[in-house]
């Protein structure tokens, strides 16, 4: 099982409002929109720094995302700012009257995603917005792993043409990943190599992967451990790769296990290589307060429930 040496502690948030800033200075094409929140979306150096393509929208997210598909009209590639709960769940019309149906080049960022939102509980704290957003019709969706991938994939999503959704949070996690690694959408990355047994991962549940692989080669057990940043377009090469090596699968995500990576991963399974699969996510369940840590283990989504889901998922192969 490969070792990544973890280089700091830093939140996804501010890996997203250091690439937006990067993206200010070199794309003079670029414009943010805030729903209030410039602080917890790390967006202040861009609007200090460009303060003539910053908005100030207010508590207004509905308008925020008309103001936005509005701005790509004019050649304009506008990045909104909220929490994850308010950027889809509030705007779910907007998003697909507006931005989606027509296809508008706006990137949708949103921070404070999933449960380790932690205190502010479950109003805040969504868990269903990937499958909302990946059943769009032409929506890309990504969630990186660490300070480093986000502001990578900052970079990336200005790059491309059509509508984003970006997802982060708040808490500070392992920053892994190489600084310089260009960050590219659609295309899995593979953290380690084994033939027992596949785990996919997304989000913060990557490092926690990564744990539970050395917690696997222990017990003598080699698991591929994969990084998927990008749920949709989903890199369906690089699953099926790895499933046909080592025939059983596990999922790991903060999120519902309904309609997320999970159901994204077992769809290519039903359509292409049938195999067991164990999903490592919400069972149908809102969230509550409490720390992030503390969240994650109450609601199955540490370590040791990766290592229980391929102990179970290996033991049903056929």
């Amino acid at each position: 099982m490969k070792t990544f040496e973890v280089q700091n502690v830093k939140d996804t948030r501010s890996g997203f409002g250091e690439g937006l800033h990067e993206l200010g200075k070199s794309n003079p094409r670029t414009v943010a929109l805030c729903a209030d929140l410039i602080g917890s979306l790390k967006m202040d150096a861009f609007k200090k720094d460009f303060p003539e393509r910053f908005f100030q929208v207010g508590i207004a997210e509905a308008n925020m995302m008309g103001i936005a598909a509005g701005l790509t009209i004019g050649g304009w590639i506008p990045f909104t700012g909220t929490f994850a709960n308010f950027s889809t769940g509030r705007v779910y019309d907007q998003i697909r009257q507006s931005i989606a149906y027509s296809g508008k080049n706006v990137k949708i960022c949103a921070s404070h995603a999933g449960i380790t939102l932690g205190e502010d509980g479950a109003t805040h704290q969504i868990l269903e917005d990937i499958g909302m957003m990946k059943m769009l019709p032409g929506m890309t969706v990504i969630n990186p792993c660490d300070f480093n991938q986000t502001k990578a994939a900052t970079l990336a999503i200005a790059d491309l043409n059509g509508p984003v959704y970006l997802r982060f949070g708040r808490p500070a996690v392992p920053n892994f990943t190489d600084a310089n690694a260009k960050f590219e959408i659609g295309k899995a990355l593979i953290l380690s190599e084994g033939t027992d047994v596949s785990i996919f991962a997304t989000g913060h549940l990557v490092w926690k992967a990564i744990e539970a692989g050395h917690i696997l080669a222990e017990k003598g057990i080699s698991a591929d451990v994969i990084n998927i940043h990008t749920i949709k377009p989903l890199d369906v090469d690089a699953i099926l790769n790895s499933v046909r090596k080592t025939r059983c699968v596990v999922t790991a995500e903060e999120h519902q296990m309904n309609g997320g990576l999970g159901d994204s991963v077992a769809q290519v399974l039903a359509m292409h290589y049938p195999a067991p699969i164990e999903y490592v996510a919400v069972n149908d369940s809102f969230g509550e307060s409490g720390t992030p840590d503390e969240l994650m283990v109450k609601y199955g989504l540490d370590k040791s429930n990766i290592v229980d889901a391929a102990l179970k998922a290996i033991s049903r192969k056929a």
